[in-house]
Formats: structure tokens, C-alpha cells, sequence
């Protein structure tokens, strides 16, 4: 079978079977998400047992629940600039094992100051793992099925955060708040080897950046599963930014920028809702009069629901305008929300509750990386997706904070979901304003191998 002179990287991913080689991109990607879905929750989890063990007062721990959004924030923001320069995989290996490696140091730390400390270390690289994850599965994914597929990694991230509220509920009664620490150090250690052996860079990466033809040849030969020559001539067809322009140029940039600030807003309500949810919930179930593991369990089904949530939402995506999908799911999420401050009688109603206002939840904000993918061109792409969850962490940092101050005002469980159903509309407003301004794009042009 001859192969053709000139191939068009992502009209040949489109044109092939998903195959064998790109599932385990999937997983790879999958895992590193869930990795840090758990660790980033795990101090909501084990909130209750530090106010407990250390004797200290809940809100005194509002540095501690938003130390690790702050390092997000920066990971992120850093990272993203950094892959579209270095590449996708390298950037991707060294967060990994920068954020094992703080974990696993966190859980020996013996004061509020020192858990702060590390908790900001831990998420620098827990900041600068996600974007890189979602871009490398969006390069490999085929367009017609690149929003389920991204959608279906990134949900290892709800999953993840699932996961650690059940082993918490475990792991704290039997060997203390530190063990779900070392758990979360411990296995993304692991994975950093895995993802160093196994893992390809992003074929658009390299035929963007001009990289030797012979390593496109090989990992699109892998997709295909046939020698494809490597004389070819690889080419990308996407809009192309004017060569001097950065990364951070390109997203900034008069076609890209009201787009930007849309994703960024509706990017930063959601963590708000989330985070001030996932760190504080385990505490206002407690006071609610129930138990530090049934706490731990009915916050773990916030999360839990996210899993169908965004499969559900990036098939959604795949079939109908991604926007208005998205949208529909935080107007849900709001709607939601209310309830589940009207229904905290019964505990099994909040468990139902707080599991559909999960899935909506999770579902919506868990497709956002994905539309961002598919908004960027390769040359922005890291740096695209990366700001958008860098400057949507200052909304969980916004969210860890505002529960502290809600905790110190009393405010009851009813008035702090109804408040938290208006970010939930204001995420569905931006994404409108977005699909409203994106409806004159320009046509792609060619970038050459």
C-alpha cells in the first residue's frame, strides 16, 4: 500500500480507526487525571479529622483548603506556555512526579503552616498535569469523536476525587489523616514511570514545531498500523497566528480574546461552586449531625456522578453545538444546587440530591477543557487550555475562601446552596456571549511539516 507524499496529521487521525495505540493514550491520560482528581480533594476529606486531632477551629484552615488552588493556579498558568515550547509529554512526566512527590512529603507535616506550605507545592504540579493531559488526548483524539473522548478522560478527575472520599472514609478510622496522604504520593510516582515508557508527544507538537518527519512517521504508523514513509510531507490545517507571535500571544490575540475571557469566567464559577463544596462539605454534613464517615461518604457522591455526567455531555457535544450543551448543563447544576439546600432532612434525600447536582455539575465543567481544546489552534494551544484552568483556579481559591468566611458567618446549610446557584447562571451567560461572538471565525490556513 503506497502511502501519500503529503498527509494532513488530523484528517489522518480522523480518517482511521481508534486504535489499540491511542486507547492507551486514553488511559494514560485517564490515570493522570485521576491522580489528581484524588489529591487535590484529599484535604477536604481529612478537614474533619485535622480540626479533631489538632484542636483547632474550622475556619482556621481556609490557608490550608485554598494553598493547593493557589499552586493550580500558577501550575497551570506556567505549564501551559512551557508545553507548547517543550512539548506535551516532557512538561507532562515532571508534574506528576513533582506533585507524588509533595503528596507523599505532606503527609509528615505537623503544623497549619507546614501543611500550607506543602499543599501549595503539591498543587503547583497537580496545576501543571491537568492542561497538559487534556491537550495531549485532544491532538490524538478523531475530530468527529474528540469531545466524548476528552470528555471521558477528564471524568477521571470527578473520579478520582470520588475515590478519595471512599478510601478516606477507610484508610482515616484505621491508620489516621496521614495514610490518604501517602496513598496520593505514592501512585502518581507510579504512573510518572508508566507515562515515561509509554506515552507519545502529540503528533500535531511536532509537525507544528517542525520536528524530524521520521517521528511523526512512527506514532501516526502506530495509529494506522502500517509503516508510513517517512519522506512524507506532514502538514496541519488550522488557523495559523503570525510567526512572532507567543503562545500567550496567540490566545490574547483580538480572534481569540473575548472567547478567552467567556471560557475563563464560565471556567471560574464552576470551581467556585465546586471547591467550596468539595472542601467544605464533609464539615456542614458533620454539623449537620452526622458522623465524620458518613460525611466523608455523602461528599463523595458529589463528585461520583461527574463520570456520567461528562460522558453523557461530550456525546451530547459530538451531535449538538457544544455551547449551548454545556450551558444547558450549568443551568441544571443551578436548579440542582437549590434543592439540595431543601432537602437536608433526610439523609437519604441529600445523598440523591447532592448526586444529581454532581453529575450535572461535574458534567458541565468537566467538558470545558474540551471545548477549549477545540477552540485554540496547536501553536496555543497547552497555553489555551492551561489559562483557562489557571484563571478558573482563582475561582476555588474564591470558593475555599468564601466557605471559611460562610463558616465564620453561620450561615445556614438552606441559604448557602441558594447562593451558590447564581455562579451556576453566570457560567451558562458566558458561554452564550461566547457562541454569539464566535460566529464569524475565519478559515484555516496550512502549517507545512
Amino acid at each position: 500500500m503506497s502511502t501519500p507524499r503529503t498527509v494532513d496529521v488530523q484528517a489522518f487521525i480522523n480518517s482511521q480507526r481508534f486504535s489499540p495505540f491511542q486507547w492507551l493514550v486514553l488511559i494514560l491520560c485517564f490515570l493522570v487525571v485521576a491522580v489528581d482528581g484524588f489529591d487535590t480533594a484529599a484535604i477536604g476529606y481529612i478537614a474533619p479529622a485535622l480540626v479533631q486531632q489538632w484542636g483547632i477551629e474550622k475556619s482556621s484552615l481556609g490557608p490550608v483548603m485554598s494553598a493547593a488552588l493557589f499552586g493550580l493556579a500558577v501550575g497551570a498558568l506556567t505549564a501551559g506556555p512551557l508545553a507548547d515550547r517543550f512539548g506535551r509529554k516532557v512538561v507532562l512526566v515532571l508534574s506528576v512526579l513533582f506533585f507524588g512527590g509533595w503528596s507523599l512529603a505532606t503527609a509528615f507535616a505537623d503544623t497549619i503552616e507546614s501543611l500550607t506550605v506543602m499543599r501549595f507545592l503539591t498543587g503547583l504540579g497537580l496545576g501543571a498535569a491537568m492542561p497538559n493531559a487534556v491537550t495531549l488526548m485532544s491532538e490524538f483524539a478523531p475530530q468527529q469523536r474528540r469531545a466524548v473522548l476528552v470528555n471521558t478522560m477528564f471524568c477521571g478527575f470527578p473520579l478520582g476525587a470520588s475515590a478519595g472520599g471512599f478510601f478516606a472514609s477507610w484508610l482515616i478510622p484505621h491508620f489516621g489523616w496521614h495514610s490518604v496522604l501517602i496513598a496520593g504520593g505514592v501512585t502518581p510516582l507510579l504512573l510518572a514511570v508508566l507515562l515515561a515508557l509509554f506515552l507519545p508527544e502529540s503528533v500535531r507538537y511536532l509537525v507544528a514545531h517542525h520536528k524530524p518527519t521520521a517521528h511523526v512517521a512512527r506514532i501516526l504508523g502506530r495509529i494506522a498500523g502500517q509503516t508510513l514513509d517517512s519522506a512524507t510531507t506532514f502538514t496541519l490545517t488550522e488557523d495559523k497566528p503570525a510567526t512572532s507571535a507567543s503562545a500567550v500571544g496567540v490566545i490574547l490575540s483580538p480572534r481569540y480574546r473575548l472567547g478567552s475571557v467567556m471560557l475563563w469566567l464560565t471556567y471560574f464559577m464552576g470551581l467556585l461552586i465546586f471547591y467550596l463544596l468539595t472542601s467544605w462539605m464533609p464539615i456542614l454534613i458533620k454539623d449537620a449531625g452526622f458522623s465524620i464517615e458518613k460525611a466523608a461518604l455523602i461528599t463523595a457522591l458529589f463528585p461520583l456522578g461527574g463520570g456520567i455526567g461528562t460522558i453523557v455531555s461530550g456525546w451530547l457535544m459530538d451531535k449538538l453545538d457544544p455551547h449551548k450543551v454545556v450551558a444547558a448543563g450549568y443551568v441544571l447544576t443551578g436548579a440542582l444546587i437549590y434543592a439540595v439546600g431543601q432537602g437536608s432532612a433526610s439523609l437519604v434525600m441529600l445523598g440523591v440530591l447532592i448526586f444529581l447536582a454532581g453529575t450535572a455539575m461535574n458534567g458541565a465543567q468537566s467538558s470545558m477543557p474540551s471545548l477549549a481544546a477545540a477552540f485554540y489552534p496547536t501553536h496555543g494551544r497547552a497555553t489555551g487550555v492551561a489559562w483557562m484552568l489557571g484563571i478558573g483556579r482563582f475561582g476555588g481559591i474564591a470558593g475555599a475562601l468564601l466557605g471559611a468566611e460562610l463558616m465564620r458567618l453561620q450561615l445556614g446549610f438552606s441559604m448557602i446552596f441558594t447562593l451558590l446557584a447564581v455562579p451556576a447562571l453566570v457560567s451558562a451567560g458566558a458561554l452564550i456571549v461566547k457562541l454569539i461572538w464566535e460566529s464569524g471565525r475565519r478559515p484555516a490556513a496550512v502549517v507545512p511539516q
